[in-house]
């Protein structure tokens, strides 16, 4: 029997599991860790507390690890997550913790291949569509940041999953409203512009609700707060539906989009919100591309472990 360790290293919270991988190459889940992130000083103590805590294999007896990080990863070795304050450097997993085999992927890599996993039997259809299984799909999710990842299929049988930055990128803002709104985040944030991270994230949540009201909020509060006919949860909504929408279309993800935990977790009525679907349909040439495509919501919070462990597989496959 073959075992794999999973982790997904979030800005918030750190999972990690333990699998088993039978002879087909089938994964059953042994155990799961939480740990918070920011309450280690670096990456290594980080697994100095997994070590003490009851997680209940030693790193070193795993056939391969697989870490999944909130951030860019270089060469599957190296990232420098913008919401840790500390970087992930794996060099030192075999001299340190005797991990023969490990990688560092993305944690939206990691959720792109939980999306062909079976976790994802769980997911919630909120857009219709007809998902196409030799084409890409799209992973998006709000939480402390916001993911973006593809998942493309191999002739193999495998798949290869490209992360993304778009969370860093410009947010769209539609009507003279949304401009006025965009000149408060910029004096709010000192941002030379919006990035859709600031907005569709639990911090963009609060950020909405101080705009349209002129209460400053945590995110938590706002959700105990907001009803369903509320603007604050129409604007979320739609913003939320924008940024979907923007990138099925550039990556034509007729494999489906899949809305990844975070806080739509914690609030599913952002995406079952019909100001959501009104909103990732809204397009005045792309029609006939976007109505084809489905999206669904995964609230499950351990998702990516199952990706980051499907990942695990295609190691021991590639030998």
């Amino acid at each position: 029997m073959k075992t794999i360790i999973a982790a997904d290293i979030g800005g918030t919270n750190s999972r990690f599991a333990v699998f088993e991988v039978d002879t087909d190459h089938n994964l059953s889940l042994v155990a799961t860790k939480w740990l918070k992130t920011r309450e280690a000083g670096s990456f290594y103590q980080l697994l100095d507390s997994l070590e003490e805590s009851d997680f209940p294999m030693p790193l070193q007896q795993a056939t391969t690890a697989v870490f999944a990080v909130a951030g860019p990863v270089e060469n599957e070795i190296y990232c420098k997550p913008p919401n840790i304050p500390w970087e992930i450097d794996g060099s030192r997993l075999d001299g340190d913790f005797g991990i023969k085999r490990s990688i560092l992927i993305n944690d939206f890599a990691a959720q792109a291949f939980a999306c062909r996993s079976p976790i994802i039997e769980t997911a919630q259809q909120v857009v219709s569509g007809r998902i196409d299984p030799s084409k890409p799909l799209a992973v998006i999710g709000a939480g402390t940041g916001l993911g973006h990842a593809v998942l493309l299929p191999l002739q193999n049988g495998g798949y290869v999953a490209l992360s993304s930055e778009g969370g860093h990128a410009t947010c769209p803002f539609e009507s003279e409203t949304e401009f006025d709104f965009m000149a408060f985040l910029v004096r709010e944030t000192g941002e030379p512009y919006v990035r859709a991270e600031t907005v569709v994230t639990g911090g963009g949540l609060s950020l909405i609700h101080q705009y349209l009201t002129g209460k400053k909020l945590g995110p938590a509060q706002v959700a105990a707060a907001v009803a369903d006919d509320s603007e604050t949860l129409k604007w979320s909504a739609r913003f939320y539906g924008r940024v979907a929408r923007n990138f099925a279309l550039q990556v034509l993800a007729y494999g489906g989009v899949y809305i990844a935990g975070g806080v739509a977790a914690k609030i599913p009525r952002l995406v079952t919100h019909t100001e959501f679907e009104s909103a990732f349909r809204s397009t005045a040439t792309m029609a006939h591309v976007i109505d084809e495509i489905p999206v669904f919501l995964n609230t499950n919070e351990e998702s990516g472990l199952w990706g980051a462990a499907l990942r695990g597989i295609q190691m021991i496959r590639d030998g």
